[in-house]
């Protein structure tokens, strides 16, 4: 009886303590839909310096066309994801194309999805993308793009609440890339006091507002290549 006893206190120790570990994993916040597009050209180019555009469909709005502002200049990749910080899925996009080939700059940008990881969700794994960035790509020369304001669907002239958020996280994120010493393009600056550059969701940009950051962007990364 002694043996059987210590036998099943054994069993609830090991049944609490894996319990206890499953509570302690962190929980991933998924979107009803997630989505994923990469765009790298010119493949099998090796003179051309390379730049990697990271974000999400911001940065899809100007992508294309920095890669043009940049042509003969710099192959322009992008890695454009709903995937947010905090999620490891966001990690394993990042690594899978920073695998594809040499990059010297990366220009990155998170933070307009992942509503459902608190802010100091995301300011425990902001890190975890920096080291997955400069582990896949220690060449390259960083630069951080500020997270873009929201504003009211069909009311441009009036600040949606989660810019509140955007101004939390862009705060930490500024914070954190500061201290490793990398260069911030303020995309959030450029466009927080012109509602005009808004598309009619308030979240995305019309053509004045995608060209403004083209033009920023686009001499940022010429003046760090």
């Amino acid at each position: 009886m002694r043996n059987l006893f210590s036998l099943t206190l054994a069993g609830m120790v090991i049944v609490a303590a894996t319990a206890g570990t499953r509570a302690a994993e962190p929980q991933i916040a998924r979107e009803a839909i997630e989505w994923c597009n990469i765009w790298i050209p010119d493949a099998n180019e090796t003179t051309l310096p390379r730049v990697l555009l990271v974000g999400d469909s911001i940065t899809g709005g100007y992508g294309a066309k920095v890669a043009d502002a940049l042509k003969g200049k710099a192959s322009v990749a992008r890695l454009t994801t709903s995937k947010s910080v905090g999620d490891p899925a966001l990690l394993a996009e990042v690594a899978l194309v920073l695998g594809q080939c040499r990059f010297d700059v990366v220009h990155f940008n998170n933070g307009l999805h992942g509503w459902g990881y608190s802010e100091e969700e995301y300011q425990k794994a902001f890190p975890e993308l920096l080291a997955t960035i400069r582990k896949h790509a220690p060449q390259a020369r960083l630069i951080w793009a500020t997270i873009t304001p929201v504003r009211q669907a069909g009311k441009l002239d009036v600040i949606a609440e989660n810019t509140n958020r955007v101004r939390a996280r862009n705060k930490i994120a500024e914070e954190i890339v500061a201290g490793e010493g990398i260069s911030v393009d303020d995309l959030y600056g450029l466009v927080k006091d012109h509602p005009e550059y808004w598309s009619a969701d308030g979240v995305h940009f019309n053509a004045q507002g995608v060209a403004a950051q083209v033009e920023q962007v686009t001499k940022r990364i010429a003046e760090t290549l």
